[in-house]
């Protein structure tokens, strides 16, 4: 059977407001994303996948849609986006979009007709609730942006369901015309030729339908995956308002609609009690072709972690196909989460970071930036956009500084992003980080990327193989990859400071020449690592 082009492919995340602005309104566009396509083709990558350029009020830039069939006016129209699908097509570069299912904006026609009454044709299409005897929401589920997930609508006399923001209004799957809808809305696009789709929030689609409240869950017990630990939502085991087992069924209902098409992949962004286990679940022959979760987008990231991340899902996945991140825009940037607080950043760990990601057996998601080795930038109150931080400032800041412009030049206007005043402020630490900086640096975080990823590319082990893991004491992560009768071993040094490790005898490997990291010195089964340092060896 050919290879599914996503199976071990890497897909370079695009956040349009901040990749690049063409027509100087201060927001990143359509035609910034074709001009910077020769540039992203450069890397190395397989794909690009764009965050949502729908029609939207942007309560939350875009993950609140309006129209599912046409782009917002600020990031162009429909035939931008044709133009921009035959550019990376005749790059070479896969596109997949963002679709947002489970959830639309308050401006979408459904839910204004929906809102007006109880017997209108839309009156089921979303999840509404009577209040409780005391006027109080139905059961005690907690939105994720904070406070209650639930909002009274004077017009139908009853409450709707919103996992996020009020403006961001949950649609019923349990009714069969609103999952029929929703598939006809992934066909427009797959019609359009695009090559997959980033499913966002994917278990959310379905509720308990008895509206059963959640359990409370022990403070001890409390982990922000994905959102801050002294948010309420993280006081409850969410049982009952996400991953129902009737989201199976609709999962095999788009993967039978994705099968029509030739080599398209979708990619499910889970997040639940037990991420890696729905994971599992979620991706498999019938359902779909890959998954990710947050665990490697926390702040945790010490090699048994890793290990125990990595290892608990092998376990669990017996048929799919998973799928790598440490950065992305709902996140701090990994170089600062995972770093030390170096000022300016650190290009050792940039560089090790791509490597690792890039080494796991899976597919790889790298965020806009991250071949730049990009901090997180400080946003200062008054300037902040993202209504998440806003409500949860200052113990938690939002997403507003993984999300700030790409610099370009490291002179100029608004460090080549556009000439209009940018949305988000370009950080001025990112400067010195520039493409045009980079470009002229064989030593650079770019030049390591691009080198890396060509280089693994040609690397079926890598590509396609399976993995298993090596005991070795912090902070080395050491593991084997295997394919079609080639193995190679991957050894990481996690931390700041030079080390040696003794691989065990029954290794016997000849070193590779990998470009882009600092690499080992071999003697005999010994290996010093330098700091930040990486080993890849073939074993035949």
């Amino acid at each position: 059977m050919a290879k599914q082009w996503w199976r071990g492919a890497v897909i370079y995340q695009v956040y349009p407001r901040s990749f690049r602005d063409a027509d100087g309104d201060g927001i990143g566009d359509l035609q910034g994303i074709i001009d910077g396509l020769d540039y992203i083709a450069s890397l190395g990558v397989d794909a690009i996948w764009i965050s949502p350029f729908f029609k939207s009020p942007m309560a939350d830039f875009g993950y609140d849609i309006a129209d599912y069939r046409d782009v917002d006016p600020m990031f162009g129209t429909l035939a931008d986006f044709d133009r921009l699908l035959a550019k990376a097509h005749a790059l070479g570069l896969k596109v997949m979009i963002d679709q947002v299912l489970s959830h639309c904006s308050v401006e979408h026609a459904w839910f204004k007709e929906s809102r007006e009454d109880r017997g209108n044709p839309k009156a089921d299409w979303f999840v509404w609730a009577d209040a409780r005897p005391d006027g109080t929401p139905p059961n005690n589920w907690m939105s994720l942006f904070g406070g209650v997930a639930w909002t009274w609508e004077p017009r139908r006399g009853q409450y709707y369901l919103h996992n996020f923001l009020s403006s961001q209004p949950d649609l019923n799957f349990h009714n069969p015309d609103v999952r029929q809808a929703q598939l006809d809305n992934v066909r427009f696009w797959l019609d359009r030729g695009v090559d997959g789709m980033r499913l966002d929030a994917i278990n959310f689609c379905f509720h308990d339908a008895a509206l059963r409240d959640n359990p409370p869950k022990p403070a001890e017990l409390r982990q922000g995956r994905g959102f801050s630990i002294d948010n309420p939502y993280a006081f409850q085991y969410h049982l009952y308002n996400n991953t129902q087992p009737e989201n199976l069924g609709f999962l095999e209902e788009l993967r039978a609609l994705m099968e029509r098409y030739p080599d398209v992949g979708a990619l499910g962004e889970i997040s639940s009690e037990d991420s890696l286990a729905t994971t599992a679940e979620y991706c498999t022959h019938t359902r779909l072709h890959m998954g990710y979760s947050f665990e490697l987008l926390t702040a945790e990231s010490s090699a048994a972690f890793i290990r125990r991340t990595v290892e608990a899902l092998e376990a669990k996945m017996l048929e799919g196909w998973p799928c790598w991140a440490v950065s992305n825009h709902d996140v701090q940037r990994a170089v600062t989460r995972w770093g030390d607080g170096r000022e300016g950043g650190d290009d050792a760990l940039a560089k090790q970071l791509v490597a690792l990601v890039c080494a796991l057996r899976g597919s790889v998601c790298l965020y806009q930036g991250e071949e730049l080795g990009l901090t997180e930038a400080e946003v200062p109150f008054d300037l902040l956009q993202d209504p998440y931080g806003k409500t949860f400032w200052p113990n938690f800041k939002g997403r507003d500084g993984c999300r700030t412009p790409m610099p370009w030049t490291r002179d100029g206007e608004n460090a080549g992003f556009g000439t209009g005043m940018p949305w988000l402020p370009v950080d001025a630490a990112h400067r010195g980080r520039a493409i045009d900086v980079q470009e002229a640096d064989p030593g650079s975080v770019l030049a390591a990327t691009r080198a890396f990823l060509h280089w693994r590319a040609g690397q079926p082990v890598l590509v396609e193989g399976a993995i298993q893991f090596i005991d070795a004491p912090e902070p080395v992560l050491a593991f084997l990859r295997a394919h079609a009768g080639e193995k190679m071993l991957v050894v990481f040094n996690l931390s700041a400071q030079a080390l040696e490790w003794t691989m065990p005898e029954c290794l016997d490997v000849q070193a590779v020449d990998v470009p882009g990291i600092p690499s080992a010195q071999r003697a005999g089964h010994v290996l010093k690592l330098p700091a930040r340092g990486a080993f890849f060896g073939s074993m035949g």
